[in-house]
């Protein structure tokens, strides 16, 4: 895999990591887990992620916490409750803040993870 392609990977990591939000979301409320009821619940949040992943040039971008990474998740927060609302659903305080702290942990976590995990390979290739 190219370093050019590597951000392909990184989305789909985060678009991975909305849908287990979503789904857990809707077991934890007891609503049906279904891949359609998952995929409506995650939309408004994936779109988000799409728009903001690729204002912030993703090929260059993909594992930086700041300001990339804070800002993919703080965007695909506001972004996705705003379309959820468009779309017809609620965005009460607890879920925004629920959805704040999950999504922050997800999206600025696989960032940290990632970045570990490069620094991690460079030490380990210079010796």
């Amino acid at each position: 895999m190219t370093s050019r392609n590597t951000w392909i990977v990184y989305f789909a990591s985060d678009v991975v990591l909305v849908l287990i939000f979503a789904l857990s979301g809707r077991s934890s409320h007891e609503e049906s887990a279904t891949f359609i009821g998952v995929i409506q619940t995650a939309a408004p949040f994936l779109l988000a992620l799409a728009v903001l992943t690729l204002l912030s040039r993703p090929w260059i971008t993909h594992s930086r916490i700041w300001p990339t990474g804070v800002l993919i998740w703080v965007g695909t927060v506001a972004l996705g409750m705003a379309l959820r609302v468009l779309f017809g659903a609620t965005a009460e305080v607890p879920f925004i803040v629920v959805a704040t702290i999950v999504l922050g942990v997800f999206l600025v976590g696989r960032r940290a993870a990632t970045t570990l995990a490069s620094r991690l390979r460079g030490r380990s290739t210079a010796h």
